[in-house]
């Protein structure tokens, strides 16, 4: 049985620079893309266990562009730890944070079958994405049993694409959980960064809802 905020992961990377209004679009950015992502899913599920490393690589390919990564990851860190580290531990924690999640979520991933993803597009879409530098796009998980929110928190880019900065679900703040989670592994290593994020895994927990 999956777990919801295992599923997370993969709604999070249901994304791509495919979609050619995805730069103007935020709905549609989320929305497009996450059905070409459930296909691949379901055509690449067997490759999970006769090419790890390509099936996570298909993946990466996908997921990577759309998120911001940086972004998310000084937040992860928080203002305390971010500060205190050098430009080469922000970098390397980039690196760790994102394949860290790949890792964790792989197995999940492969075990998608039937579940949904319905996206809530605004009734007035110009009114609502024009002039906008941050917004919120909402999605619904129906796992067949149950029917779970999520709310993605998106941020334009220079050139007018979209990405990613943090996602909720069903009331489960992941950005705010992840962070919880570094503060308490820096914590437990003295303060000592460079300890931390050789310790780190990424993993946001059941939060005893499952799919």
């Amino acid at each position: 049985m999956l777990t919801l905020l295992k599923n997370f992961f993969t709604v999070l990377i249901l994304s791509s620079s495919i979609n050619l209004w995805s730069d103007e679009n935020p709905y549609n950015f989320i929305d497009s893309n996450a059905q070409k992502m459930v296909i691949v899913l379901k055509e690449n599920k067997s490759l999970f266990l006769e090419d790890r490393k390509l099936y996570e690589q298909k993946i990466k390919e996908i997921f990577e562009p759309m998120i911001d990564f940086r972004r998310v990851a000084a937040t992860v860190m928080g203002k305390k730890y971010y500060l205190a580290s050098s430009k080469e531990q922000r970098a390397e924690f980039v690196v760790i944070f994102k394949d860290s999640l790949l890792d964790t979520y792989a197995e999940t991933l492969a075990q998608w079958e039937n579940q949904t993803i319905t996206t809530i597009f605004p009734k007035n879409m110009e009114i609502q994405t024009n002039n906008l530098k941050n917004i919120e796009v909402q999605q619904t998980l129906n796992t067949g049993s149950s029917k779970y929110p999520i709310s993605y928190k998106l941020r334009k880019n220079k050139d007018n694409s979209w990405s990613i900065v943090n996602i909720i679900v069903n009331g489960v703040n992941l950005g705010l959980t992840f962070r919880n989670q570094f503060q308490a592994l820096a914590i437990k290593n003295n303060g000592n960064i460079e300890s931390t994020l050789n310790g780190w895994v990424s993993d946001a927990g059941d939060a005893g809802i499952s799919g």
